[in-house]
């Protein structure tokens, strides 16, 4: 996410289109990883990492190999269970780094999504339902975007049917193992 707010709509006097005032230049940018777990007869559950990049010059732009598999690595310590990722072709998903990485972790299963179908990942419905909240927001710094981000984020794991709903929006659904 960049300084700059989604767009929205609102009610304003007819032929005077309201205007919000954002600063112009980007003071540095958020990155958020979000995972959400799926157990057949459980509630879903929502996880996420979000990091706070300021631009310095040769640091990273957006969340690397570490900050995924620590995400994976927090959500398999709170379920107990093996996991089974089903992810996107974003580059940090299947680089040689990440591949690695999972596998060294026996309790891990990734199975990968076509090449472009955002209507088959519930996380496209979560990022899309948190970008319709944030429109027309005038973050004035970058750290009240990321408060307001993590409140957001915080009130949507305690929705499970909202959650459950992102599931359901792509068509899919959970078997029970034989």
């Amino acid at each position: 996410m960049t300084g700059r707010p989604p767009k929205g709509r609102t009610w304003g006097r007819r032929g005077i289109a309201p205007r919000i005032k954002v600063p112009g230049r980007s003071r540095g940018r958020l990155s958020v990883a979000g995972l959400l777990y799926y157990r057949p007869g459980l509630p879903g559950r929502l996880g996420y990492r979000l990091r706070r990049h300021t631009g310095r010059k040769g640091g990273r732009r957006s969340l690397g190999e570490t900050d995924y598999i620590r995400l994976l690595d927090g959500a398999h310590q709170l379920l107990k269970a093996p996991l089974i990722v089903v992810w996107d072709r974003l580059s940090t998903h299947t680089s040689k780094t990440m591949k690695a990485l999972v596998a060294e972790r026996d309790w891990l299963t990734v199975v990968l999504l076509p090449g472009y179908a955002p209507e088959l990942n519930p996380v496209e419905g979560l990022w899309a339902h948190i970008e319709r909240s944030l429109a027309n927001l005038a973050a004035r710094a970058l750290s009240e975007l990321e408060t307001v981000l993590r409140r957001r984020l915080k009130a949507l794991q305690y929705r499970h049917t909202i959650l459950g709903g992102f599931l359901a929006g792509t068509g899919l659904a959970l078997d029970r193992p034989n």
